[in-house]
């Protein structure tokens, strides 16, 4: 084996469930802890490099205090919100098969339940930010996520975003709304399933699907289709540590072979198109585009892999990425049980998710793991496959934006549009006690343009709850809109 071949030699996770927030540790404490389960002390010494990604903390350089309590001196890496978390994971691994580095940290939490708690107990938490530092590097997303047309409509909420790509989804499979409801409950309440036997998930209650689809004061309806549970729930305190090194580095610092896991291969896509501005909504060339490369570089189907963990903010997430990959719809492609059920922590659920897949590979020597990711509302994606058996050839990467944008079919988007538009997808936003308040459309003019608009004062909003609206006909002035 080539001694630079990278190596996953330790994962592990942190979480805690304090009520008392002022006895709870803060999200640098959990990756610190989560760092101390994942590697031997010499291995976390003698890190060359160390990346988080941000999250809602504070502190300008965490990487740094973490390295610190191991005495370790590397350069640090803060990649911002909208980066995909597996470029850290690509990213070391490219470095340490190149030979630039020998030991890489790739590490995340977030202490979200303990402020929550903090705030409804009136307690005053110390200020854990370290001010005075400074990462070595900071990485940052290119391109528009939300643009103007979204924001004028106020499409902002992510929870909206993706259930408009649900009811996009619904209509062109022509299933009615009360039978695609019951389906979709189905499949989440098999991730609570999931969830329930994975003891670092946050919630380990297993839901029924009628739980899930029915609306109810446990659990109200958010944005129509999904209810408050089939959303992700980030107000958890996790976090997890991935240890990547060299195999010459593993060796040295006295890590077991059969503890080993290799990256087979990673692809990933940067390309940028806002949500209002693909048609149609619910697909997604770069998880399609992304397999096909990733299994020439592996000689594995991503399909294919003995397990799945496709990233799980949303079911519309999961719903799409399986239709891309065409996957079996019986097959439930989550070992953690979800960013719902487990727990999703802002920016850092991908390494809370392969944490947790090491563990099953590790457990099922030989079996091969596919693990995916999002940023922003299918907007980038990446996905890697994952094995205790090393690649023949190599670990090999790509970037497959510049194909995803060559097969996307992108259409102009307009924010003064005046005139007749015909519905493409379409939520209704709901208050915190389940009232509906907001309807939201993505729709293509008369002339093949894309528009969005809102409605909060039509009597229809209730009804489109209950009904099919892709296809229908509104009357839209700027970024309002009536039901003809």
């Amino acid at each position: 084996m080539d001694p630079r071949t990278p190596v996953l030699a330790g994962a592990g996770v942190a979480h805690q469930r304090v009520d008392d927030a002022s006895r709870a540790r803060n999200a640098v404490q959990l990756m610190t802890a989560a760092c101390e389960r994942a590697a031997p002390a010499s291995l976390l010494a003698a890190a060359d490099v160390i990346l988080v990604p941000r999250g809602t903390w504070r502190d300008r350089d965490p990487g740094r205090v973490v390295a610190e309590h191991f005495g370790a001196r590397p350069r640090t890496v803060v990649s911002e919100i909208g980066v995909l978390q597996q470029m850290l994971v690509t990213r070391a691994c490219e470095a340490i098969a190149r030979g630039d580095v020998e030991v890489a940290i790739v590490t995340g939490g977030e202490a979200r339940y303990r402020e929550l708690r903090a705030r409804l107990d009136l307690v005053q938490l110390p200020d854990s930010a370290h001010d005075e530092l400074e990462p070595d590097e900071v990485m940052a997303p290119e391109g528009e996520i939300l643009p103007r047309a979204e924001i004028d409509a106020r499409l902002t909420l992510p929870a909206a975003q993706y259930a408009l790509i649900e009811t996009s989804r619904r209509a062109a499979r022509g299933e009615p709304v009360h039978e695609y409801g019951e389906a979709l409950a189905d499949r989440w309440a098999a991730f609570s399933t999931v969830a329930a036997q994975n003891p670092d998930a946050w919630r380990r209650e297993a839901v029924t699907p009628e739980f899930l689809a029915v609306p109810s004061d446990a659990n109200p309806m958010y944005c129509a289709p999904y209810t408050k549970w089939h959303c992700s729930q980030w107000n958890v305190d996790q976090a997890a540590a991935l240890v990547l090194c060299s195999a010459e580095a593993a060796r040295r610092h006295g890590v077991r072979r059969d503890e080993w896991l290799f990256p087979l291969g990673a692809v990933e896509s940067n390309a940028m198109v806002p949500l209002s501005r693909r048609d149609p909504l619910h697909r997604s060339p770069a998880v399609r585009i992304g397999a096909g490369v990733l299994a020439e570089l592996t000689g594995v189907l991503p399909r294919d892999a003995d397990y799945l963990e496709l990233y799980s903010c949303f079911p519309s997430a999961v719903q799409v990425q399986a239709d891309e990959l065409e996957l079996d719809d019986e097959r439930v492609p989550t070992v953690t049980g979800g960013m719902t059920f487990a727990g999703g922590p802002l920016n850092n659920a991908n390494l809370q998710a392969l944490a947790k897949m090491a563990e099953v590979l590790r457990e099922h020597p030989g079996a091969v793991g596919l693990v995916t990711c999002i940023s922003g509302m299918i907007t980038k994606h990446g996905m890697a496959l994952w094995s205790s058996e090393p690649p023949a050839a190599g670990f090999r990467s790509a970037d497959v934006s510049d194909a995803t944008m060559r097969e996307s079919t992108v259409r102009e988007l307009v924010s003064d549009y005046e005139g007749t538009a015909r519905v493409d997808g379409y939520t209704v936003v709901h208050s915190r006690e389940g009232r509906p308040e907001r309807a939201i459309v993505i729709a293509t003019t008369v002339d093949g343009r894309r528009c969005v608009a809102a409605n909060t004062d039509d009597a229809n909003i209730g009804a489109m709850v209950s009904e099919e609206w892709v296809g229908r006909d509104v009357d839209v002035d700027g970024a309002q809109f009536r039901a003809t």
